[in-house]
């Protein structure tokens, strides 16, 4: 008899399973979305509008009041004054209005014709205005005896604007200036090359120091705890405080490393370890090494002690020394995980601003692409060209994971 129940995976079980995976689901890829997509999104939108730090701010208007004029005695004439002005000098307003309460006590004696007063009510409509625009009005009023038994001052009731502006964040104006001007210039070239040099010895250092750390941790001697722990303080500790640890070792004036230098008769001047081409980018690419090992370390460590031991005792029977057990039987267990680490690793390190920029500032050939960022976006006040470095950063690090996975860690599943 044939088989008629429906294929599986396709029943109705199946299909309220899924259902209620997605339903659990939902929340986290809100929450990747909200987290990772849409700040993704503003950065590529950002980086083809032409957008300074001080374009942020949409423009509005800037209103200020005060009262003009001698105002003790009942009977004297003074002026409201109104300040007002366009916060943008670059976008213009229309639209541009306001509104305010008169005081009691107060008789209004003049109007401007652009201004209407229904009872206390001030309302003045003062049409499009161009950038950086400033405008004074004045309203003649005489003091009542209210007034100045009530104690009000005009400031007391703050008056209201409005106004239409088109900000550059969310108009139709779209450019490749932001691009072109990364790309024309020598110096983006030199930054990438920087950030290579940088992300590829700091991943490689990083992660052959931690696996020659987990070979001598892997086997069991008295103090192996303390000294796993040792091992952990430069990834654990506070980046702040290591990094002025290290700038004041090498200080070129009282660091202790250069003073034991100069005794030793190593060098007969002070070295600038954090100031000198090629010497910083070297220091700080041996700081990364130094401060991310651990983490190598304790996974490269994980993996070692879950390796059968029989593998080893049988090769050390076979008479291999132990290089050839090392090279042969540990790693190709460990393959997997140093993928997946220098994977990590290479992404983490791509992206790295603090370090650098705690130790030199970008400064002595050490400005990597995150760097420039930072420097393009609020040194130079260029938020789209900043947002269009990010952009590219995006694109290298997704050119590498694609490649990455494709083919360098087709071998370990990955």
């Amino acid at each position: 008899m044939a088989d008629l129940s429906p294929p599986s995976g396709t029943g109705p079980l199946a299909k309220r399973e899924a259902r209620l995976a997605w339903g659990l689901l939902s929340p986290t890829i809100m929450a990747v979305a909200l987290v990772v997509v849409l700040p993704l999104l503003a950065i590529f939108w950002i980086s083809v509008k032409p957008v300074e730090l001080g374009d942020l701010r949409a423009p509005e208007v800037v209103l200020r009041e005060d009262l003009r004029g001698d105002s003790d005695v009942a009977g004297d004439e003074v002026n409201i004054r109104y300040r007002l002005r366009n916060s943008s000098q670059d976008q213009p307003i229309s639209g541009v209005s306001f509104a305010d309460q008169i005081p009691e006590g107060l008789q209004v004696t003049e109007l401007d014709e652009r201004c209407t007063l229904e009872g206390r009510d001030l309302r003045c409509d003062l049409g499009d205005w161009e950038p950086g625009l400033r405008e004074t009005l004045m309203i003649p009023v005489v003091i009542g005896q209210a007034y100045l038994d009530n104690g009000l001052r005009p400031q007391d009731s703050p008056a209201s604007s409005t106004g239409t502006s088109s900000s550059v964040l969310t108009n139709s104006t779209f450019t490749l200036e932001n691009f072109t001007r990364i790309f024309s210039s020598d110096e983006f070239f030199e930054v990438l090359w920087v950030t290579l040099f940088y992300t590829v010895f700091g991943t490689v250092g990083a992660l052959l120091v931690g696996l020659f750390a987990a070979l001598l941790l892997n086997k069991s001697f008295r103090g192996q705890g303390i000294l796993r722990g040792l091992y952990l303080f430069p990834y654990v500790a506070p980046i702040i405080a290591v990094a002025f640890a290290w700038l004041i070792l090498f200080d070129p004036f009282s660091g202790s490393a250069n003073a034991l230098l100069l005794q030793m008769g190593v060098t007969s001047d002070a070295i600038n370890f954090f100031g000198e081409r090629p010497l910083a980018l070297i220091m700080v690419t041996v700081f990364e090494i130094w401060r991310y090992f651990p983490l190598s370390f304790l996974f490269i460590l994980a993996r070692m002690q879950s390796i059968d031991t029989d593998m080893y005792e049988a090769a050390d029977m076979d008479g291999a020394s132990p290089f050839q057990q090392f090279w042969y039987l540990s790693v190709p267990q460990l393959l997997g995980i140093l993928s997946v680490l220098f994977l990590l690793r290479f992404i983490w390190t791509f992206n790295k601003f603090d370090d650098i920029f705690l130790l030199t500032g970008g400064n002595a050939g050490t400005r990597t692409l995150t760097v420039n960022v930072y420097e393009q976006a609020f040194a130079v006040s260029n938020i789209g060209a900043g947002a269009a470095v990010a952009v590219v950063i995006f694109g290298c690090l997704l050119t590498f994971s694609l490649f990455f996975l494709k083919y360098i860690s087709r071998e370990e599943g990955l």
